[in-house]
């Protein structure tokens, strides 16, 4: 890979970190969960909506902060979120009812807009100028295999240790690992070329474009977010046995690997925008699939198109706004597309579970499959805008 030795060693280090920043928090109570809901004399739905109230504390957090970022760029803000991300954890650690649980996520919510996902990108992108794509394609192919990870060690360390413990480990790993990761092997910013982005005028960023990507991006996450709670139960719905609904629900995890492979194996001869529309149409038909077969080769059909349609999805969230902003407006662009996304992220199981339980099932699909014709559709819009846009300007 043509990549300059800083940009492999901050890909390397950002795969590291996302890795133990997801897995350590919103990944943890999955496994964790219902130990935590026994111990805390809390039921397990409060224990659940925790990720929740991490999601809307990140969305609340990261408009503030993206000036901060395009201003003074991600090492410093993610140098001061590892330690955060620890303290909540110690927090959740010690936690002796709702009150320092919610504290705990509440921390960690802060914490995740300064180190997960968007300021990982936003630190690639700086580090790795016309690379910038196919370094993002890596980071987010590595980041594929977070809960392929982390599941199955946290639940060795809950079996030896207890969640408490598991909790305390993680903890000491955000601060150990991932503060010195983040301090060592990212980009430096230049003081003169700081003072010089912050006399010029910021990169304007085109409103229209913006509101047609967050819409779409948020209707897909939306889809994927919620859907994943109501896959193995639509299977069995469908007809298929429990240990058949199983394994195609768990093909969707290789197929979404697939799919963050092909594009990144073919970014370089595709633009976003075609590998993102691919992906957009590809879940309505899945869906449709699902409507009309019953049968485990039809759930696998479905699982393939559905898992390599987000797997791509991924990394156009992250790549498509370098191809439709300036550079200088990256950072703060997607700061501001985190709101949105992290919104959706976070309303996404409560309502498509309201869904299940009010309306059965099949009502759940047929909901998926309307809102991502949606998303496909406002992403074409936003396809011929654009177009519209560079060819009004003479590009």
């Amino acid at each position: 890979m043509p990549f300059h030795s800083p940009t492999v060693r901050a890909v390397s280090a950002l795969s590291v970190t996302q890795l133990i920043g997801w897995g350590a928090t919103f990944w943890l109570p999955a496994v964790t969960g219902p130990a935590m809901a026994s111990d805390l004399g809390m039921a397990l739905p409060m224990i659940m909506a925790g990720p929740t109230v991490m999601l809307v504390v990140m969305a609340a957090v990261s408009w503030p902060l993206s000036a901060i970022f395009e201003r003074y760029g991600a090492r410093p803000i993610m140098v001061l979120g590892s330690p955060l991300g620890a303290a909540g954890l110690l927090v959740m650690a010690l936690a002796d009812g709702p009150v320092t649980y919610a504290l705990a996520w509440l921390m960690l919510g802060l914490a995740g807009a300064c180190i997960l996902t968007t300021p990982a990108q936003i630190a690639v992108t700086e580090i790795a100028g016309e690379k910038a794509r196919e370094a993002l394609s890596v980071l987010i192919l590595a980041g594929g295999l977070t809960s392929t990870i982390v599941w199955p060690l946290t639940a060795l360390l809950q079996a030896q240790w207890g969640w408490r413990t598991t909790t305390l480990l993680y903890a000491a790993l955000m601060l150990l690992v991932c503060t010195p990761l983040h301090w060592t092997m990212l980009a430096r910013r230049p003081r003169e070329k700081s003072t010089a982005k912050t006399a010029a005028e910021p990169a304007p960023i085109d409103r229209p474009r913006f509101a047609l990507l967050a819409v779409s991006f948020a209707a897909n996450g939306f889809v994927t977010w919620g859907f994943a709670l109501t896959i193995i139960i639509l299977f069995e719905a469908g007809g298929l046995d429990h240990a058949s609904a199983l394994a195609a629900a768990a093909f969707i995890g290789i197929a979404q690997w697939a799919g963050r492979m092909a594009d990144f194996l073919g970014g370089r001869r595709w633009s976003s925008f075609v590998t993102g529309l691919v992906a957009a149409a590809l879940f309505p038909l899945s869906f449709i699939i699902l409507l009309l077969s019953s049968s485990f080769v039809g759930a696998m059909i479905f699982a393939t198109l559905y898992g390599v349609a987000g797997g791509i999805i991924a990394v156009t969230r992250a790549t498509l706004p370098l191809q439709i902003f300036p550079a200088g407006a990256y950072a703060r662009a997607s700061s501001q597309l985190a709101v949105p996304l992290n919104l959706s992220f976070a309303a996404a199981p409560p309502a498509f579970a309201a869904v299940l339980t009010s309306a059965g099932p099949h009502a759940v699909l047929w909901l998926a499959l309307v809102i991502s014709i949606f998303a496909f559709g406002t992403l074409l819009g936003l396809w011929l805008l654009d177009r519209r846009t560079h060819q009004s300007s003479g590009q």
